[in-house]
């Protein structure tokens, strides 16, 4: 890693899916200002968090493709001549993964192995940071949780993305395309979507604070969650991203 890991991404090409989306558009700022040339893909599905005014004020320094990840013929052509892709197109939603299952797997598993592909064939020197989920774990053995807990989730969600963090590393030994993944916890901050209660409850009690209403907490109020801030994610994935031995 260079001894400043934000000076690796001066003049790189640098591919954010999901990048109109909350943690994207948040990655996106960062890498335009550190002189990354980016390019934001985002199918702006209704609910899942895309919204052109959270890349206000830079819409002019990143380039825009609005196109979905399960297009595996788009994803051919994106991918090429990129440098590093940081891949957070998905689905995220505990509870629309219960409700709407075969979509979970088409955005979580088969559009990712699409564009693993897409890089075998067309880019096979990038590097690719996958945002991964702590939903992999399912109900924790024990506190704090590492990376030798586990994997076994108690979801749709949960298995699929299992499924596509484990593309990414197949991919990496199997391939050489150099990925790995980003086990995510409870990320929050500006650029969060609040409209509904699916993707997450932070920003939705900070809604129902702001609307003056009553907050509902299931259980006895004793259970414990892992916070974690959009910058503090955005610069693990920068870390990421410029570190070869991840």
């Amino acid at each position: 890693m260079p001894a400043d890991h934000r000076d690796f991404y001066r003049g790189r090409r640098v591919l954010i899916t999901g990048g109109i989306g909350f943690i994207g558009s948040n990655l996106a700022r960062q890498l335009v200002d550190l002189g990354a040339n980016v390019l934001l893909v985002d199918s702006m599905i209704p609910d899942y968090g895309g919204n052109l005014f959270n890349i206000a004020g830079i819409e002019d320094r990143v380039r825009v493709n609005l196109s979905d990840v399960r297009n595996g013929s788009v994803m051919d052509v994106l991918v090429r001549e990129q440098e590093i892709i940081f891949n957070l197109a998905g689905q995220v939603s505990h509870i629309d993964s219960m409700r709407d299952p075969y979509t979970d797997l088409d955005i979580n598993c088969r559009a990712q192995l699409s564009m693993l592909e897409a890089c075998r064939r067309f880019n096979p020197s990038v590097k690719v940071v996958f945002a991964g989920t702590r939903q992999v774990y399912g109900r924790p053995d024990r506190l704090p949780v590492d990376e030798s807990h586990l994997v076994r989730p108690i979801d749709v969600n949960g298995v699929n993305k299992a499924a596509g963090e484990y593309y990414h590393l197949l991919y990496n030994n199997a391939f050489g395309v150099r990925a790995c993944s980003l086990r995510l916890t409870n990320v929050y901050g500006p650029r969060q979507l609040i409209r509904h209660n699916r993707q997450g409850f932070i920003g939705w009690f900070i809604r129902l604070a702001i609307e003056d209403k009553a907050i509902q907490v299931f259980g006895d109020g004793s259970q414990m969650r892992d916070f974690v801030f959009v910058d503090d994610a955005v610069d693990a994935f920068l870390r990421a991203g410029a570190s070869p031995a991840c």
